[in-house]
């Protein structure tokens, strides 16, 4: 971790927010899973602070087969059951519910020979966007744009917020603060 380093200012005062901007939060993602994982997560954030899910991103990760679609793919009611009773979880049926049916869209994706990274990364034809300096947005035209074919496919808990904030950690887009060390290296 680099503490001595001027970071985001959201991150400056929370050593496992700190650790999450410095190790991971913006580093463009190619892994197909990966970024769905993190679709997922951010998912489970709407209406939650972001730390809430980070803290508890091991016990999710057990909890989803370390969100191996093909597992989560196969959860069925009995599943369901036993997440909601997982105290280490945010236990909201719904949010267990669109992340199965995130799964599924993933594994019909996959069976229809699309790779899930290549369709992330085609709306900005594989390249980062590197926002100028400004204020900082919760949705872009981007974000819209990609919520609204991620709906149009049955993904669930996917508007412009949570698609726009996925941007961001996923690095498709680049939204460091200008005065950030990771701002140009990422």
């Amino acid at each position: 971790m680099q503490g001595h380093r001027q970071c985001c200012t959201w991150a400056e005062n929370d050593p496992v927010m700190r650790a999450y901007h410095d190790e991971e939060w913006g580093i463009p993602v190619r892994d197909p899973r990966a970024l769905w994982e993190m679709l997922m997560l951010e998912g489970f954030q709407a209406g939650l602070a972001w730390i809430t899910i980070l803290k508890k991103r091991d016990a999710f990760r057990q909890a989803f087969a370390g969100f191996d679609p093909e597992q989560v793919a196969a959860f069925n009611e009995d599943d369901v059951a036993r997440l909601m009773a997982n105290p280490g979880i945010v236990r909201a049926e719904a949010k267990i519910r669109a992340t199965i049916q995130g799964a599924r869209i993933y594994q019909d994706m996959a069976a229809h020979r699309e790779n899930f990274a290549d369709f992330c990364w085609s709306f900005t034809d594989g390249k980062t966007i590197k926002n100028p300096g400004r204020d900082w947005i919760a949705s872009s035209p981007l974000s819209e744009t990609i919520s609204k074919e991620l709906k149009r496919r049955g993904f669930k808990f996917v508007g412009p917020k949570i698609v726009y904030a996925w941007l961001q950690a996923v690095g498709i887009v680049n939204d460091h603060e200008l005065t950030c060390f990771r701002r140009d290296e990422v």
